[in-house]
């Protein structure tokens, strides 16, 4: 039987997933997120340098602090994603306007070597070749 993407795996998976923050305490707020994952059983095994970067698409915003951290997770691609986006909202994220301002934005990158295409996920991310924001933090664990 074909697994849906939201049942726990009994198997340790490694996925890869972007960092970022622009309001309040950057770091901070990245720290505590990660600080989640691992209350919530995403093991964080390593986390890249943090970049201070200039904001893309809305850019009347104040500047970004973003990276990437590596996971060990036995959730499947779609129940990471459930995870993650229930930390950004225990956080107090709110979208008022689309890759606008936020406090915390946690997006899977890649999960093992899957390909994803899901109306709500895209695996590897749509956006990684053209954010270096992503790709600076990333070739660290080349």
């Amino acid at each position: 039987m074909a697994s849906s993407g939201t049942e726990p795996s009994q198997v340790s998976r490694t996925a890869y997933i972007a960092l970022g923050s622009n309001l309040g305490n950057r770091i901070g707020m990245i720290e505590k997120a990660c600080d989640e994952m691992t209350a919530r059983g995403i093991r964080v095994r390593r986390t890249s340098t943090l970049w201070e970067t200039e904001p893309m698409y809305v850019l009347d915003q104040d500047s970004f602090v973003n990276g990437v951290c590596e996971v060990e997770t036995s959730l499947e691609p779609l129940a990471l994603l459930d995870e993650l986006q229930d930390i950004e909202r225990s956080m107090g994220r709110k979208k008022i306007v689309d890759k606008g301002p936020r406090n915390i934005d946690l997006d899977i990158l890649l999960y093992e070597d899957r390909v994803v295409n899901h109306e709500r996920l895209t695996l590897p991310h749509a956006g990684i070749a053209e954010r270096e924001f992503v790709l600076r933090p990333l070739a660290e664990y080349a």
